[in-house]
């Protein structure tokens, strides 16, 4: 695991939008600069508007105009002590925004990992190909 990574996800997890469920993720994403940015999950009252916090990373990182190939990685955690991983909307938006060899971390509060590659999250996504 890289220890950057986590301990930025863990910072991030403070400033979650977590009104409803008190389920806070963070997620941070590396990119092959080595410049990391973290997303978190934002709750709303209509809970379908919500985001969660691999997305927001990654639409971060879109907005600063970086792109698939310059993702290297990212980390989900929560501040629980088991781990957790993707949700389906997540796994599909990385499978397109993300390298398919892009590692993908999951992490409990107290740094447990499981990793695995962004292509075993979803193997058979709907992607541009499909189109």
């Amino acid at each position: 695991m890289d220890q950057s990574l986590f301990d930025s996800a863990q910072g991030a997890l403070k400033n979650a939008y977590v009104k409803y469920s008190n389920f806070r993720v963070g997620a941070a994403l590396k990119l092959k600069n080595g410049k990391i940015i973290t997303g978190v999950n934002i709750e709303n009252a209509s809970y379908g508007l919500s985001n969660c916090a691999e997305r927001t990373a990654l639409f971060t990182a879109y907005a600063a105009g970086y792109r698939k190939a310059d993702i290297e990685s990212i980390l989900v955690t929560t501040d629980k002590e088991y781990l957790v991983s993707p949700c389906g909307a997540c796994r599909q938006v990385m499978r397109e925004l993300m390298p398919d060899d892009a590692v993908v971390f999951m992490s409990d509060a107290l740094g447990n990992t499981k990793t695995l590659l962004n292509k075993e999250l979803l193997p058979l996504g709907f992607t541009e190909d499909d189109l």
